[in-house]
């Protein structure tokens, strides 16, 4: 069995300059068109989604347009980034600055005070992944920047100290190769 070919969607922005990790924020008009805009002209046979507002409302919208499948799946939800979760960047930039660093150098060894455990962020994409691809045809998967970030890395044989390196813009889309052969 081949399986799908997945392609990650970012969801669009939404207004804020955090990092919102779970925190349930909803699209602006300019994350909507943003959306929009990146999936004009494009196919795909189902949809898969993070059950946060600022991905799931736009796959809902997307699937009932076009009449797909969609599944919403709370295993691609993003990071959960503890005590640094809503706090602006210059913020943290000012007052966390070397552990802000050491966390984008070794997110694993150096995660924010009250962070999800890294291993198990990574454990719960793998799996979602793992079970979209089990899904026929081309699927849509609408996800946040951290977690395209992991599943690239994953995927490419990166280590997770590469994942700030990757540009993963509102609304970009990322065509990803899974199973991921270095595992």
């Amino acid at each position: 069995m081949s399986g799908a070919r997945l392609e990650l969607l970012r969801h669009g922005d939404t207004g804020q300059r955090s990092y919102r990790g779970q925190l349930d924020d909803p699209l602006s008009e300019l994350g909507w068109s943003q959306l929009r805009e990146a999936v004009r002209g494009r196919a795909w046979d189902r949809v898969v989604s993070s059950p946060l507002a600022r991905c799931a409302a736009f796959a809902r919208e997307l699937a009932a347009a076009r009449g797909l499948p969609l599944r919403i799946d709370a295993r691609l939800a993003e990071y959960h980034f503890g005590d640094w979760q809503g706090v602006p960047i210059e913020t943290l930039a000012e007052r966390d600055g070397d552990a802000l660093a050491r966390f984008w150098a070794d997110p694993v060894a150096h995660p924010p005070p009250g962070a999800e455990r890294f291993a198990a962020f990574r454990d719960r994409l793998v799996a979602a992944l793992d079970d979209a691809r089990r899904e026929r045809g081309r699927v849509l998967v609408v996800t946040h920047g951290g977690a395209i970030r992991l599943l690239r890395c994953v995927a490419e044989g990166r280590g997770f100290g590469d994942m700030a390196g990757i540009e993963v813009v509102h609304a970009s889309l990322h065509p990803l190769p899974w199973p991921a052969a270095a595992r």
